[in-house]
């Protein structure tokens, strides 16, 4: 613990570059990086640290089972999506699920989206063959672009400044959607957040059932103190990122007046990655001297000494609210690896939020080599999680989904029965496949119902 200490004093924004680092491609011009990178520096930041210390204060509560936290948003955001109907959609789906989680858990929701950020995705090889040819795998739009020629795959440090103009216009489109003047966000108003494809979702009479049941919940409370309840009528809604490319995070950390410490302030929450998580390399550098709440993901392969180490590494001190365990095993491995890890955690002494992601461990191919993913393995695998916490004396926080407000077919199953032979229809994912809008929906409705049942005994 006291090295831990010691090394903390040695800590700055940019010490990580004397680090080992993984699943960062070489740029062929140093000077046209450090001329990027001095630009991000130079921008004004994207969130604020009071945003940031709220969402860690939101985070205490979720591991005590006070508030329970959704996480969802896109596989990887692109450039050409940054447009006011996709971000509209995502927003609307996260919104619409979160009132499904509060009604039936009858909790808080924190919402945190996976986007205005998330331009970035780790690969397991640096080069793949497409057409017989060799080229330097797609990394996400902050890296390299996605079309199958040497020019587009090349990093290209430009990409650093667009990513932070999209992230920027994200975040203030958002804030205006969810600003407290009676619009999209209103919380009397749920019916703004219909989509037209929702009707033909077996629960979509539930649905209006607990819109009416919201907006006649809210009428009786302004009634009863004669005017709007204005703190009723916003909801907050957080970002967040893999942090994999450093150059882009490590810019906009920066001090802020009485406050101390650094600050991320490029999102609230930033995650460390499963292929990132090396105790001795960069990622793990760079977290360390950071004030936000971070994520770690962690499934196989992982070592529990590791994660042990990270948790006395990034929280020395351990702070409430400071780590979320975002677990990711998979439904085959839940039951003989998370409970393990569990334990050994709570020996430690630290006290960390628990998330389930659902959606990495347990990808597959079909016969054609479409990557997908079947919604009841999904829920499966969320089910056997909740089941382990129960059985350790444990508390499932939140969830950590990929997911679209979109139509799309990318994932098998839930209510509309998607098979296999209907992924071809509109599959648009560039990296991992989605939950599409219903069956995100379906997934919420499924979720809140194993926790009041669990709740229940």
């Amino acid at each position: 613990m006291n090295s831990v200490k010691k090394l903390a004093q040695d800590w700055h924004p940019q010490s990580w570059r004397d680090f080992p680092v993984w699943q960062m491609p070489t740029y062929e011009s140093p000077a046209a990086l450090e001329k990027a990178y001095g630009q991000l520096q130079s921008f004004p930041p994207l969130v604020t640290s009071w945003e940031v210390e709220s969402l860690r204060e939101k985070m205490v509560l979720a591991s005590q089972g006070k508030a329970f936290i959704l996480q969802g948003g896109d596989c990887a955001e692109t450039f050409d999506t940054c447009q006011p109907d996709n971000i509209v959609k995502l927003l609307k789906v996260l919104l619409q699920m979160s009132f499904i989680l509060i009604h039936e858990m009858n909790i808080p929701v924190v919402r945190i989206g996976r986007l205005a950020g998330q331009y970035a995705k780790p690969r397991s090889s640096n080069m793949e063959t497409i057409d017989g040819i060799e080229l330097p795998s797609y990394r996400g739009d902050l890296f390299n672009g996605f079309e199958a020629t040497p020019e587009a795959r090349r990093p290209d440090p430009d990409r650093l400044v667009e990513a932070y103009h999209k992230s920027a216009m994200t975040l203030n489109f958002i804030r205006a959607l969810t600003d407290e003047g009676g619009g999209f966000a209103d919380m009397r108003h749920p019916e703004y957040w219909e989509l037209d494809f929702m009707k033909s979702n077996p629960f979509y009479g539930e649905y209006e059932r607990m819109v009416k049941s919201i907006r006649h919940s809210m009428q009786f409370v302004e009634s009863v103190l004669s005017g709007n309840v204005s703190t009723l009528q916003k909801v907050e809604f957080f970002t967040s990122h893999e942090a994999l490319n450093l150059f882009y995070d490590s810019a906009q950390t920066r001090r802020v007046p009485h406050k101390a410490g650094y600050y991320n302030l490029s999102t609230h929450m930033p995650w460390i990655g499963n292929r990132t998580r090396q105790p001795n390399g960069a990622h793990i550098e760079y977290f360390r001297g950071i004030r936000n709440p971070v994520g770690i993901k962690v499934g196989p392969p992982f070592n529990t000494d590791e994660i042990l180490y990270l948790l006395d590494h990034l929280n020395p001190t351990q702070e409430e609210g400071k780590i979320t365990l975002i677990t990711r095993f998979g439904r085959k491995h839940v039951h003989d690896q998370l409970p393990g890890l569990i334990r050994s955690v709570n020996r430690s002494g630290h006290p960390v939020v628990w998330s389930c992601d659902p959606m990495h461990g347990n990808t597959f191919s079909t016969k054609e080599g479409i990557k997908t993913r079947d919604f009841m393995d999904i829920l499966e695998d969320v089910k056997r999680t909740f089941a382990v916490h129960r059985s350790e004396h444990s508390i499932l926080g939140g969830i950590h989904l990929e997911l679209t407000g979109n139509n799309v077919t990318e994932c098998v199953g839930g209510a509309q029965g998607l098979g296999e032979e209907g992924l071809s229809t509109n599959y648009q994912t560039y990296c991992d496949p989605r939950l599409n809008y219903a069956q995100a929906l379906e997934m919420a409705f499924l979720v809140s119902r194993e926790w009041t049942d669990l709740a229940r005994g």
